[in-house]
């Protein structure tokens, strides 16, 4: 017989008891519920009981205590469980909440394997509320140790009874407080977290962003946490859903789906498409979903994919595509002493002392880049980034780059210039940032990304402003050639002319290989990826791009 039973039958004994011999009843209560734990009725002295206190339950006492306690639960006898525990009146109180406020009329346990003094158990909570019953099945943990008086007893915490619940919190069966929040895409298709895993973050931030900026919905009725503040927490089970709040976003389901899938299994990627014409957010994919949002809130150096930044100043400052640019390894802009690093061209670029501005472009040659320093436009570099949009912070309707993009000034070290010329440097962007330098190199126009409608975003939003007049043209042909003959040609095959693209590589101190970078267009939609360590932007993250743009 187990000591769980031997506490039923205790139990039943006393309460007979209690009619006919009150004061032999509250001796045999006042025995069992001296400060809690699974000991017997003998006393112990105090330096036995202080001794004790500080010893570790021994595998027997923890697989013992613990079957009792689960026994207790199972059997519906929570008086015998909490006092099991080292917290019996916070124990019982707990309880009985979850049964009357969760609305829990039993449950079932299975107990698991010990490990030291932890014991994982899984739980299935029958729910029955106004005519309406469904199961809540979860797994959670308890640890054994020893009470004040050194018997082992379960160590109470609000997670015994959920993994979700801290101290203070409770479980609450009944109408939800508010709405749940209903996103939907920008044709009004609806769209879950559970769908689109890479949601799950942004969802989340949607609803305690918007969740009491929008009107409408009528609250379903759920079990969930209710959190020691009062607020609602955690939904854990719907038994009749509600209407939600609407929120329509600037998002595609058919290429947020293209994305998720794009990036599915890669190692640390991320990719964002956006609407050319508008700036809005079509799709937010990034793998592992659970891990951190490289799409939105990367902070890389962008490597080459920059270089239509850069390519914009130099034909602001007076060169075209055609302009004489030679591809020579091993240079820099000058050979002073504010210009000392030595620059080289990835193996698979040969030198081509004729080269244009273009071919440079098409192939990624750095030094072709660098050695036309002279020639940006003035303000230099850092105000044709103005002109993308990246020397100011985006509110974009949920988290982004902290402070970003990072466009940092230069100062007189002229190295770091010509290390942002080519994507290096201090420069800290992400897909999200790429993405919007493709689109306006596209279209001649910046327009801040957002994904949520404009009035609903409470902070300042980037104001729209143009390239310079026939730039765009000229960076189209550009990154059109870079699809026919140069980097991109063999992942953007079958793209008609109204698409480009720019391919990258960027170093990283201390990486095995470069992040790899890919950004494009096609017709009204661009995209970018980042693979960390992916090596060659065309090989990593073009294929991601190439998918999403196919989408379309």
């Amino acid at each position: 017989m187990t000591r769980g039973v031997k506490i039923g039958i205790i139990g039943t004994v006393f309460a007979g008891m209690l009619g006919v011999a009150g004061f032999g009843a509250y001796n045999i209560w006042t025995a069992l519920d001296s400060g809690g734990g699974g000991s017997s009725g003998h006393s112990s002295p105090q330096t036995t009981s202080t001794a004790l206190a500080n010893e570790p339950p021994t595998a027997k006492e923890v697989s013992d205590t613990a079957s009792d306690f689960l026994t207790s639960w199972a059997g519906g006898d929570t008086t015998a469980a909490a006092r099991l525990t080292d917290s019996v009146q916070t124990a019982t109180a707990a309880f009985r909440s979850f049964a009357t406020d969760g609305k829990i009329s039993r449950v079932e346990i299975t107990e698991g394997t010990p490990s030291a003094t932890t014991v994982p158990y899984t739980v299935v909570a029958h729910i029955a509320y106004q005519g309406k019953e469904t199961l809540l099945q979860y797994g959670t943990s308890l640890t054994v140790g020893r009470n004040a008086k050194g018997d082992p007893a379960v160590k109470w915490t609000a997670s015994l009874l959920h993994p979700s619940l801290s101290d203070g919190d409770r479980i609450v069966t009944g109408r939800a407080k508010t709405p749940d929040l209903d996103v939907v895409d920008r044709n009004g298709k609806t769209m879950t977290a559970q769908q689109y895993p890479s949601m799950v973050r942004i969802f989340d931030d949607f609803a305690k962003r918007y969740g009491d900026k929008l009107s409408g919905g009528t609250p379903g009725i759920e079990t969930y946490v209710e959190k020691a503040d009062g607020s609602q927490g955690k939904t854990l089970v719907v038994l009749q859903k509600g209407k939600g709040k609407r929120l329509r976003t600037t998002l595609d389901s058919t290429l947020q789906a293209a994305a998720e899938k794009a990036v599915s299994g890669k190692d640390k990627a991320g990719v964002v498409a956006l609407d050319t014409r508008t700036g809005g957010v079509l799709a937010v994919a990034y793998s592992p979903p659970t891990g951190f949002d490289l799409a939105l809130q990367a902070k890389e150096a962008p490597g080459s994919t920059f270089k239509i930044v850069t390519a914009a100043s130099l034909m602001e400052g007076g060169l075209s595509p055609n302009s004489k640019a030679p591809c020579v390894n091993g240079r820099n802009y000058s050979s002073g002493s504010t210009y000392g690093r030595i620059y080289h061209n990835d193996s698979g670029v040969h030198d081509n002392p004729d080269a244009t501005l273009r071919w440079d472009f098409a192939v990624s040659c750095n030094t072709g880049f660098i050695q036309q320093t002279g020639h940006l436009r003035g303000g230099g570099l850092r105000t044709t980034a103005g002109e993308f949009g990246l020397t100011e912070q985006w509110n974009i309707g949920t988290p982004t780059l902290d402070g970003q993009p990072s466009m940092p000034v230069p100062g007189s070290n002229q190295d770091e210039l010509t290390s942002e010329m080519i994507g290096q440097g201090e420069l800290l962007m992400n897909p999200l940032i790429m993405a919007s330098v493709a689109a306006t190199a596209a279209t001649g126009t910046f327009h801040q990304p957002l994904i949520v409608d404009r009035g609903l975003i409470d902070r300042p939003i980037v104001s729209t402003r143009s390239l310079q007049p026939g730039i765009s043209t000229k960076l189209r042909a550009m990154m059109h050639d870079t699809i026919s003959y140069g980097t991109a040609s063999g992942v953007m095959s079958g793209f008609g002319p109204n698409a480009g693209a720019k391919t990258g590589s960027a170093e990283v101190d201390g990486a095995a290989a470069p992040n790899g970078w890919f950004t494009a267009y096609d017709g009204h939609v661009a995209a970018a990826a980042l693979v960390q360590s992916g090596g060659h932007g065309n090989a990593s993250a073009g294929p991601i791009v190439a998918s999403v743009l196919r989408a379309s």
